[in-house]
């Protein structure tokens, strides 16, 4: 993404140096990354800067050019963060994703998401039995890809934090995260949940942020029956007490949803798992409004959730059903 910048010095971005780790992080060990940060934010209605057009048809509403400063809705006003972590091989300017980083930051937020650049370090993807089996035999560069996810998200932060257009803006200690597939496995390492590591399913822990008090996963990758991402019987998640709400398809096939019935329940702080029915893997407009409500909602009181329209929530031990 770096590559592709024409102003790179007026542009947010990180380096992450990665551990020299071999275990969580192979041939990138010992190695300095650059990541592209994305931020969106409440902007003031007299803003008048020009939308970026994207090749998807997108726009990105009134792009920062040269050394703008944000113009936000209220220069008075500390607004809380979300840390968003896109899914695999995405962006945070994908379509899908780029339709929840809009929303979310009208609503009041500073979301703030890393390109992941996941194809730089590990092509494969894990959409069925066949295509775990493949990671097996490298499994190595699927782990460092995973691996250096919650590292970017917490440089991401650090960023935008200590930005002097940016820290006298935000909120230090009102800190989220929604994480989109494989985003929803990033937030809980970032939890402190521990990494599948080797074909054994021994497990190790990446690295947590103890700044991010609360995370949303939509159909959050919780792993293939053969290879689960946080170790046998997703027990690397048994010491993760980081409030967690899973936003899962009855009809996901890369995301199983009893794989992600198992890691919610294996949480130890406050979990739900709310379940759309007929829900595949990826962004549905249709469940927009059900998605958006649960994520807004989950931290307040019941009346707040009772908004949702059409939300199936699963009865199981870790939600009610409800219409």
């Amino acid at each position: 993404m770096a590559d592709l910048l024409t102003d790179p010095a007026n542009t947010l971005q990180v380096r992450v140096d990665a551990p020299n780790d071999s275990n969580l992080f192979g041939s990138l060990a010992g190695r300095s990354l650059d990541f592209v940060v994305l931020a969106c934010y409440p902007t003031a209605p007299t803003n008048a800067r020009a939308g970026f057009a994207l090749p998807t048809g997108q726009t990105v509403p009134h792009m920062h050019t040269g050394a703008e400063a944000p113009l936000f809705a209220d220069d008075a006003v500390r607004y809380s963060l979300i840390a968003f972590s896109h899914g695999y091989a995405g962006s945070p300017l994908s379509d899908d994703h780029f339709v929840l980083l809009s929303w979310l930051a009208s609503h009041g937020y500073v979301v703030v998401a890393p390109f992941h650049g996941d194809p730089r370090f590990s092509n494969l993807r894990i959409d069925d039995f066949r295509d775990a089996v493949k990671v097996l035999t490298q499994l190595s560069d699927a782990v460092a890809m995973q691996s250096l996810r919650p590292l970017a998200v917490s440089a991401a932060l650090d960023l935008v934090l200590s930005h002097p257009q940016w820290r006298d803006h935000l909120h230090a200690t009102r800190i989220g995260g929604f994480g989109a597939s494989i985003g929803g496995e990033t937030m809980l390492l970032l939890g402190g949940a521990a990494l599948t590591t080797s074909p054994g399913l021994s497990s190790t822990k990446v690295g947590a942020d103890a700044r991010i008090k609360a995370a949303v996963g939509y159909v959050p990758y919780f792993g293939q029956p053969l290879l689960p991402p946080f170790g046998c019987d997703q027990q690397g998640l048994d010491s993760v007490g980081l409030p967690y709400l899973g936003i899962a398809g009855t009809a996901d096939t890369t995301a199983p949803l009893q794989l992600t019935r198992q890691g919610v329940e294996r949480l130890t702080g406050e979990r739900a798992l709310v379940t759309l029915a007929g829900l595949q893997h990826g962004f549905d407009p249709a469940s927009g409004a059900d998605i958006l409500t649960w994520t807004l909602t989950s931290g307040r009181d019941g009346a707040g959730r009772a908004r949702c329209d059409a939300a199936v929530v699963d009865d199981g031990p870790c939600g009610r059903r409800r219409r």
